[in-house]
């Protein structure tokens, strides 16, 4: 019996489970604007994704790395959802017409 593909698929539900919440307060704490960070860590994952001779290690931090990818949709996503209150905005960043960009 092979269980790969279960645990592939457990360890990408985990991964997009915590994504969520980080992608909410990366935006709270820092704007969209850290989404440079997002790409340079999901290009690094993918990268060291290549080079892991185990399997199942690689699948995960493949995935891994394609939600950070993801990610930086669902920044300027929760931006939006934040101007339309469905989420609290940090009362400690000054919003501008520049950070609508």
């Amino acid at each position: 019996m092979q269980f790969h593909g279960i645990l592939i698929g457990l360890a990408s539900f985990l991964v997009i489970g915590i994504f969520h919440p980080i992608v909410i307060q990366a935006e709270y704490h820092w704007s969209k604007k850290c989404w440079p960070l997002f790409l340079i860590v999901g290009l690094g994952l993918l990268i060291c994704s290549i080079f892991l001779e185990s399997f199942i290690l690689s699948a995960v931090v493949g995935v891994t790395g394609f939600s950070c990818l993801w990610s930086i949709k669902e920044l300027f996503e929760q931006e939006e959802r934040v101007r339309k209150g469905w989420f609290p905005a940090n009362p400690k960043r000054v919003r501008r017409d520049s950070d609508a960009d």
